[in-house]
């Protein structure tokens, strides 16, 4: 009998070879192109994408584009034969080099864009340079490297943002602070484990601040029109992260009380998604794999035996079959970076 990470694995093994290919074509497009950009004077003129972001100007926005970066090395570190590898390497050379990871650097680190793409991409990017820092690719450790300049940027600015952000942000798209924060835990840790606690420190205290006494969430008001993330659960997976077993599945009982009856229903219900070319609409199909995604992750993170897990399971794979066959060939309005939350839920 299969497990469940032994069918996710062979699901993964089976749509690689499409993700791969969506991504490498998401990250040479340069237009259709969003641009977050403050310009500061009349003079002030925004460039092309490929001269303002030299590493990441496709995939219609900057964050989309390191996150289809990240796809690749995720496919490329779990899943390596059955993927384009020499193709997916040429591409992350080209991409991935010190001259253009070092232009990237140079923009966040100007005074003007310091708040630009405040948490989300900022996590995104520590989740690209930790999934190269991970990766056996011989070519790997090149990219690790020209990643580590930009990484430096962003844990720089977690850690003059996090100590003055009194409020979290709980709504379901790019600023949610929870995810923002679960986001940048994986290289938080890699850097604690080389000897450099601070950013680990600084998301353990600010994720306690703001979360750590949450009883009774509002979660029956789930979904809002254009979300991508739960707060709910992105918030519960973000402390699961946090929390030894015990303690988390007592604060998960006060914070959603009704889970083992499966309520709020609406929590356990996929988003019905009625327009694939509206791009907020379609976020909904980012809601249900990110759902799917945070259910199993708190699943997985009660002790044995506890009731809520089946339930749990239940709701990610009822989420997933809603949206994975959207994650590609679909409108670029979701192309463009949905895919990465089915290979985030997958792996």
């Amino acid at each position: 009998m299969t497990t469940r990470g032994e069918r996710r694995e062979s699901e993964l093994r089976s749509l690689a070879p499409t993700f791969a290919r969506t991504a490498l074509t998401n990250i040479a497009r340069e237009y259709p192109h969003h641009e977050s950009h403050l310009q500061t004077s009349a003079v002030d003129r925004v460039p092309r994408p490929r001269d303002l972001h030299p590493a990441f100007f496709g995939s219609y926005d900057w964050h989309s584009c390191v996150e289809m970066h990240w796809l690749l090395l995720r496919l490329l570190r779990l899943v390596p034969d059955a993927v384009p590898r020499e193709e997916v390497r040429a591409a992350l050379d080209e991409h991935l080099g010190p001259a253009a990871l070092a232009a990237e650097a140079d923009y966040f680190a100007r005074v003007d864009q310091r708040a630009n793409e405040r948490p989300y991409g900022w996590g995104w990017a520590l989740m690209l340079t930790h999934e190269a820092a991970t990766c056996r690719d011989p070519a790997a450790a090149r990219w690790t490297e020209s990643l580590t300049t930009l990484a430096s940027v962003f844990v720089h600015r977690y850690l003059e943002w996090l100590p003055l952000a009194t409020y979290p942000v709980r709504y379901g798209v790019h600023g949610n602070s929870a995810f923002g924060l679960s986001l940048a835990l994986p290289y938080a840790r890699m850097l604690a484990e080389s000897g450099d606690g601070r950013l680990l420190d600084a998301v353990t205290a600010a994720a306690h601040r703001w979360f750590g006494d949450d009883r009774d969430y509002p979660a029956g008001w789930e979904p809002s029109g254009a979300d991508f993330l739960s707060p709910a659960l992105v918030e519960a997976e973000l402390m699961a992260g946090l929390l030894p077993a015990e303690r988390y599945a007592s604060w998960l009982d006060s914070f959603l009380p009704g889970i083992a009856a499966g309520e709020p229903a609406t929590l356990f219900t996929p988003a019905f998604v009625s327009d694939l070319t509206d791009g907020y609409i379609a976020h909904l199909h980012g809601l249900n794999l990110s759902r799917a995604w945070c259910w199993r992750r708190l699943a997985e993170s009660l002790p044995g035996g506890d009731p809520r897990a089946e339930l749990m399971f239940a709701a990610a794979e009822e989420h997933a079959e809603a949206a994975l066959g959207h994650a590609t060939g679909s409108d670029y309005a979701v192309e463009h970076w949905l895919a990465c939350y089915a290979v985030l839920l997958l792996s």
